[in-house]
């Protein structure tokens, strides 16, 4: 087993940290590639390898790590500056001092032009790991000073893999439709194992269907119980992190940062898997309705999906799914308010079926 087993596939970037690590590492790297599929793991497990202490990197309480994360949708020069002022403090324990900064495709302009300065003639004992979902909005000077480590979607088998070793007592339709709801996203698989994850998954599926099945579907109600499942998963997110700061000596602004930083990124993330999940729903009509039964995503509700389906209603669910993709797009980008959102997404679907609704 070598270090950076603990995350499945990525042999191209498993090879090259593990080339750094027998010839040198280099001052700057950039991770990048899809959210969720292991970037954040390696970036942490390269760390604790420079650092020679995997408890306290795990548990980001070592002295000579330093973590940035976006607080809300930006990384903000503020945060910048009191990097660049940490950077030029010599180690406390270790030959190193090691920076990552999570969610580096977030920092506005001001930000990157002051990383800008330190990348390009950064402390010898320091190592700088940008951790990027998207390189587009980095500038090419940025990319340019750092060594490219590059990932990649996870495959369907290992993620199915991951969901066989961590609940061996599901079904294999249960299994294969976790799987594909996951993406190719490990963080996903955590969330959709979760009992609480696993009721708001029905309730989203029975709002699904509701919109071509319930005479009296109300695009409103529908709407508030999304934003109220996300405000869930943000309280839960919110205790994680409480419990994993306990036993931390933080500033308090700098732990109720983390805390805010959690349930944010819960509850936004949580707004686009139900985007995702309606939009599969409304694909597998699609599927299933053409007799293609097994490439349906939620192959664990294959019945409801045999009822549902039909020729009419195919074609509306072709025009229903790139509703939800639209509006997906649309809060991922212009980070649009998500109650005012919603209910008009449900408005559309609702006459994108109107043709073929279930009267009583």
């Amino acid at each position: 087993m070598t270090t950076f087993d603990h995350v499945p596939e990525q042999a191209e970037a498993k090879a090259l940290l593990e080339a750094a690590l027998r010839e040198g590492a280099s001052h700057a790297y950039l991770f990048h590639g899809p959210p969720g599929v292991g970037k954040r793991a390696l970036a942490l497990g390269l760390a604790a390898e420079l650092l020679g202490e995997h408890d306290r990197v795990g548990r980001r309480s070592h002295p000579d790590l330093y973590v940035l994360e976006p607080l809300g949708d930006q990384i903000r020069i503020d945060a910048i500056r009191e990097l660049r002022r940490d950077l030029h403090m010599r180690p406390f324990e270790a030959d190193r001092r090691v920076y990552l900064i999570f969610g580096a495709h977030l920092m506005n302009d001001e930000a990157a032009d002051a990383l800008l300065k330190d990348l390009e003639e950064p402390p010898p004992y320091a190592v700088i790991v940008l951790v990027a979902d998207d390189v587009g909005p980095l500038s090419e000077t940025i990319r340019s000073r750092c060594q490219p480590v590059p990932f990649r979607r996870l495959s369907l088998r290992a993620i199915r893999a991951v969901v066989e070793e961590r609940a061996p007592g599901l079904s294999e339709n249960q299994t294969a439709a976790i799987a594909r709801v996951a993406a190719g996203r490990l963080d996903r698989v955590e969330r959709l194992l979760d009992p609480a994850s696993v009721e708001r998954r029905s309730k989203l599926i029975e709002l699904a269907r509701a919109v071509y099945r319930d005479p009296d579907f109300v695009p409103g109600d529908a709407s508030a119980a999304l934003i109220e499942a996300a405000a869930e998963r943000a309280k839960e997110a919110r205790a994680k992190a409480e419990q994993d700061l306990e036993g931390m000596d933080l500033p308090d602004r700098e732990a109720e940062q983390r805390l805010k930083r959690a349930a944010r990124g819960a509850e936004r993330e949580e707004l686009l898997l139900s985007l995702d999940e309606l939009a599969a729903w409304y694909r597998d009509l699609i599927a299933v309705a053409a007799g293609a039964e097994r490439t349906a995503i939620h192959i664990d509700h294959l019945t409801e999906l045999q009822e549902d389906a039909s020729d009419d209603r195919a074609v509306s669910a072709e025009l229903a799914a790139e509703l939800v993709r639209d509006t997906w797009r649309l809060l991922e980008e212009l980070q649009l308010q998500a109650p005012l959102a919603f209910e008009a997404l449900f408005v559309q679907l609702r006459r994108a079926f109107a043709g073929s609704l279930v009267t009583a």
